[in-house]
Formats: C-alpha cells, sequence, structure tokens
C-alpha cells in the first residue's frame, strides 16, 4: 500500500492492518520521496509506522522531479509499479477519497476534459499486465478519514504543500468546493462523486464498444472508412484513439483524433498534418491508410 503519512493514506493503512488476518493479506508498506524541501523527515516517519506495524518497508526517492502536480503524480506511479514489480505484489492499493473523487472531477471539468477524465479515479485500474491499482476507501470523505486518525491517534504528517494556492488542485479543495458547498449544494462532494460513478459505466460501455468496431475496421495500418462511416460518432472517435497510439508516440490529442475523423467522408487522397511521430494518415478509396512522413 502506498502511505504518504497523510490522514487518507494512514486510515487505509490501518483498516488493512486490522482486516489483514481475515482475508490473509500479504501487507507492505511503498513510500516515494519527492526530495522537496517540504518533504524532508516524512519518510522516516513513515519508515516508523511501518516498523510499529511490523510490516516491509520500500522507499523509492527521486533524483530532480519538477514540483508540479502532474510530474509528480506520474513519478510516483511508476515507482509505485516498479517497487511492486521488484517485490512481486499483484496489486497497490492508494488512500483516495470521496472528497478526492469530486476534486478530480472539478479538476478536470475547468480543463476541459470528456467522460474519461470526469470518470477518473476508479475503484481500480490496471497499470501494468500484472499489476492493478486499488482504491478501497473511495467511498469516504476526507473528515472521515481524519476522524478515523484521531480517534486511534495516528501520527498524520500535514502537507504543507497541500495548502499551496499555486497548485490548482489546492484551490478547487479550499476554495471552489466550499463555495459550491455555501451556495449551491451542501453535499457537492458526494454528488460529483456520483457523477463520476455513473459517467464510468458509460465509459467502459463505449471503450468496449469502440474496441468491437476496431476489430472490424482495422487491417494493419488501415481503418475501412465504410466499417468507421456505420457507427455513431462517439465511437468512431473512440475507435481512432484506441488506434492512433499504435502509429503516434503518444496517445492522442482532441484535434488529431478529429483530424482522423475528418477522413471517413473526405475526397480521395485527402490526408492529415503529420501527426506525432511523423505519421500521416491518408484517403485511399475505402480505406485510411498510415504511414511514416521521412
Amino acid at each position: 500500500m502506498a502511505v504518504s503519512g497523510g490522514q487518507d493514506s494512514l486510515c487505509l493503512g490501518k483498516l488493512l492492518l486490522d482486516l489483514r488476518s481475515k482475508w490473509h493479506w500479504q501487507l507492505a508498506i511503498a513510500h516515494c520521496d519527492h526530495q522537496w524541501s517540504t518533504d524532508d523527515g516524512i519518510a522516516q516517519r513513515v519508515r516508523d509506522v511501518a516498523d510499529v506495524w511490523q510490516l516491509p518497508f520500500y522507499l523509492k526517492t527521486a533524483d530532480v522531479l519538477k514540483e508540479t502536480e502532474a510530474a509528480a503524480r506520474k513519478w510516483r506511479y511508476q515507482a509505485l509499479v516498479e517497487i511492486a514489480k521488484e517485490n512481486e505484489f499483484d496489486y497497490i492499493v492508494t488512500g483516495h477519497t470521496k472528497s478526492d473523487r469530486a476534486e478530480t472531477f472539478l479538476y478536470n471539468l475547468v480543463r476541459g476534459a470528456g467522460a474519461d477524465g470526469l470518470a477518473a479515479l476508479t475503484w481500480k485500474r490496471s497499470l501494468s499486465p500484472d499489476i492493478t491499482l486499488v482504491r478501497p476507501i473511495l467511498e469516504l470523505y476526507r473528515h472521515e478519514t481524519l476522524q478515523f486518525c484521531d480517534q486511534f491517534d495516528l501520527p498524520v504528517w500535514f502537507d504543507v504543500v497541500n495548502q499551496d494556492s499555486k497548485y490548482a488542485r489546492n484551490r478547487i479543495r479550499q476554495d471552489l468546493i466550499p463555495y459550491l458547498q455555501k451556495n449551491f449544494n451542501p453535499q457537492i462532494e458526494n454528488s460529483l462523486a456520483q457523477t463520476s460513478e455513473l459517467l464510468r459505466a458509460d465509459v467502459e460501455y463505449l471503450e468496449t464498444t469502440a474496441d468491437k468496431l476496431l476489430q472490424q475496421v482495422q487491417s494493419e495500418s488501415k481503418l475501412h472508412r465504410p466499417g468507421l462511416k456505420s457507427a455513431d460518432l462517439a465511437i468512431q472517435r473512440r475507435a481512432i484513439r484506441q488506434f492512433l497510439p499504435m502509429v503516434m508516440s503518444r496517445q492522442p490529442n482532441y484535434q488529431e483524433i478529429e483530424a482522423v475523423v475528418n477522413l471517413i467522408t473526405a475526397p480521395n487522397k485527402s490526408r492529415t498534418s503529420t501527426l506525432p511521430g511523423g505519421a500521416i494518415a491518408e484517403v485511399v478509396g475505402e480505406w485510411i491508410v498510415f504511414s511514416i512522413n521521412n
């Protein structure tokens, strides 16, 4: 389990520890040290918790990590997967809560995310073919995890970074959600989390449908236009989004997906501008053909 030293991860750790004998779990604590000035001493405090709980402790320390939310989150997941692989764990467990889910919904909404982004922070997801991320306390609110830690006198570390208003998530937590609670809906966290859960089911259905379509219309580095045209736009977009990483160097953005969507009904020999990785999509009869521009 990933333990940062904050109230959510300590609450999670205590719950798993108490339930371990019933479910015969093999538990260990993993901690990611960003090496930021605000992290000074926290790794040792988490190690002390592991010693008290008599659990193995694994530490990953960043070399040079940019102090941004995105960079920190990406590195943490990479570090946790490394720990899991090195020690043959099948699951990584994190202490995300319903409050986190509501904040993530708003964070992605203001950034212009689609349903996939709004449905983020699911109960579980695959991080690799052999490792699954699980979030067991996604139905708890942050104030409940704090009450739990107080009840059991757990040594909560309060991260000053979580109070820094330069980070968008902190502004959402400290300013936007309290404003919405006061002026619109006292239960806004629950409402947003429920919406996220509903969208999650929709996204899973759409992704499965798009995958079936892709299997029908793909032939190596080509997509069959009549087959794509027979599907609804939402499924076209998702099928193309699933396909493009095979010919690009990364996940496609909205504009790149739309450029290929437009080729479904475009005249013969129409083509996209160069996609990342030097890929080009061109209409050749009934096919959209992808090639690398050398």
